[in-house]
């Protein structure tokens, strides 16, 4: 696999990644996402900063992040700003769909 290859799949919720998985799995470098987790745009205070673990919604974050910031020219906040409000319309979605 090369540098610039992007990993795809299914993540179970229990299953966490490391800084460097994450950042692969992203395609980007491990810097990248040091500097979103301590700007608060990833890890919404359940990333183990100790172990550098990341969960599957992390991951999902960061990738969409990563999306805006290279499709979009974006910087970081307002990528993290477009992806609080795609997860919270996704949240209302359930939410209505549960009624």
């Amino acid at each position: 696999m090369t540098q610039n290859e992007i990993v795809t799949g299914v993540l179970v919720d229990e299953v966490t990644l490391t800084l460097e998985e994450a950042a692969q799995a992203c395609g980007v470098e491990p810097q990248w996402i040091v500097e979103r987790v301590e700007a608060g745009f990833l890890g919404d205070g359940s990333v183990q900063m100790t172990y550098w673990r990341f969960a599957s919604h992390d991951l999902t974050r960061a990738r969409r992040m990563r999306q805006l910031e290279s499709a979009f020219d974006a910087v970081p906040e307002l990528a993290a700003l477009v992806v609080d409000l795609q997860e919270e319309v996704a949240r209302l979605r359930r939410r209505l769909g549960s009624v």
